[in-house]
């Protein structure tokens, strides 16, 4: 017996392949419908296809379910048809879709499966937070008159894998800083530019309303309650310090909680599995790994990260101190790579928290204090907000009017070619 192995590159490789044909065909199919309707009209142009959907909305994940929600809401209060696709079988937006008439939420698969289905959509306008459109699997779909980015998090959108944004049609951004960094890889690209728009974040005015809303409930049993909450990869502080770098958090007597990225899960999973065997929760340490990110947030006092964008989040929105570790940060694998700058995050990181360097062992306890006490760092935290989070309270309402705007700009230009 005969067995065939092929590695997961090359098997990736030749779905992308596949796909490319299916979608090939499907267009073709699609022309041909065209042109024989057109035929029997009598030389009338036909329309493209009375199946075509206005707005599609799609998730990778159940995590960026915070920042379409408002969205979804919004669109349904307006009485705008739209549809959300996600890769999650478990997706809140699956059970929250229950309650809309207007807009209708669908699993659609993981992994590749989601994306042979995205490949040949018929639609408008598809709205998304992944990055990555035309470079991996996902491929632009030859029936979708635009594609349309919005961020997750306030941060660089050069922090993104390479070519993250660049066949995405227009840009829903947050800060002025974003637009910069997008302008600057189009030209060294030689890429057409980009329409742009600042909305802000849904996701961080949903939270702020929550926050004026809220009674915090403290976990730490009247001590500081610590949150490490790393990014993934090898610059992230678990993958970087790892065990003894939670044994010093451990060793200051604080209640200490841990949110790993929930890329890590899949991404290093190994790593995750061995630490949380090695660290088990008790009363003063805990792994959290909640969708939703607020209550964790809330009863935290100080947050320690590296270049992850949930330290915006906290500092945005709670107005609380922050510590941070370069972690010997690389470019190379990012978007960043083409500047010949610091990335944004690292040139902010310094002025609204305190640094953490290779001799943390012995003193952490010690910056932790420090920081957690020293009011120097509250006005650079409104510098930062000014810049990076524009359009505070109505990104919502800014996201919709944009897609409402576009969807009756694309389908009358059909119309008119009909």
């Amino acid at each position: 017996m005969v067995v065939l192995y092929i590695d997961p590159g090359t098997g990736s490789m030749l779905f992308s392949i596949l796909i490319g044909i299916i979608g090939v065909v499907v267009f073709f199919l699609r022309s041909a419908i065209v042109k024989i309707k057109f035929i029997l009209s009598g030389g009338k142009k036909a329309k493209i296809d009375k199946n075509k959907l206005p707005i599609v909305i799609f998730s990778d994940h159940k995590r960026y379910w915070n920042v379409f929600k408002p969205i979804c809401d919004e669109l349904e209060k307006r009485g705008q048809k739209a549809y959300f696709y996600t890769a999650s079988p478990d997706d809140p937006a699956l059970e929250a879709g229950k309650d809309y008439k207007n807009v209708v939420c669908e699993f659609i698969g993981e992994g590749n499966k989601a994306f042979s289905r995205l490949n040949i959509l018929n639609a408008y306008i598809l709205l998304s937070t992944t990055p990555g459109l035309q470079v991996y699997q996902w491929k632009r779909s030859k029936t979708v008159n635009k594609y349309v980015h919005i961020l997750h998090a306030p941060g660089n959108i050069s922090l993104y894998r390479m070519f993250g944004t660049d066949y995405y049609d227009a840009l829903l951004l947050s800060g002025d800083h974003q637009v910069e960094q997008t302008r600057q890889l189009e030209t060294l690209r030689k890429l057409p530019a980009k329409e742009i728009k600042l909305v802000g974040l849904t996701y961080l005015d949903e939270m702020k309303k929550r926050l004026e809303n809220h009674t915090v409930s403290k976990s730490g049993n009247g001590k500081p309650v610590v949150l490490l909450a790393p990014s993934w990869g090898p610059s992230g502080i678990l993958t970087k310090y790892g065990a003894p770098f939670i044994d010093e958090l451990i060793n200051t007597g604080y209640h200490v909680i841990v949110r790993p990225h929930p890329q890590s899960f899949s991404s290093e999973k190994d790593l995750l599995d061995k630490l949380m065997a090695q660290y088990p929760d008790n009363e003063n340490f805990e792994w959290n790994r909640d969708n939703d990110n607020f209550d964790v947030l809330a009863r935290t006092d100080i947050m320690i990260s590296d270049f992850s964008g949930v330290i915006f989040d906290f500092l945005l929105v709670f107005d609380k101190p922050v510590m941070y570790a370069n972690a010997g940060f690389s470019k190379d694998p990012y978007d960043a790579w083409w500047l010949n700058e610091t990335p944004w995050t690292f040139e902010i990181l310094p002025k609204v928290g305190k640094e953490i360097t290779d001799d943390y062992k012995g003193n952490l306890k010690g910056m932790i204090d420090e920081c957690i006490n020293d009011p120097a760092y509250e006005s650079a935290r409104r510098e930062v907000r000014s810049t990076a989070w524009k359009n505070i309270g109505n990104a919502t309402s800014s996201v919709c009017d944009y897609l409402i705007d576009n969807l009756k700009s694309l389908s009358s230009d059909d119309a008119k070619e009909g």
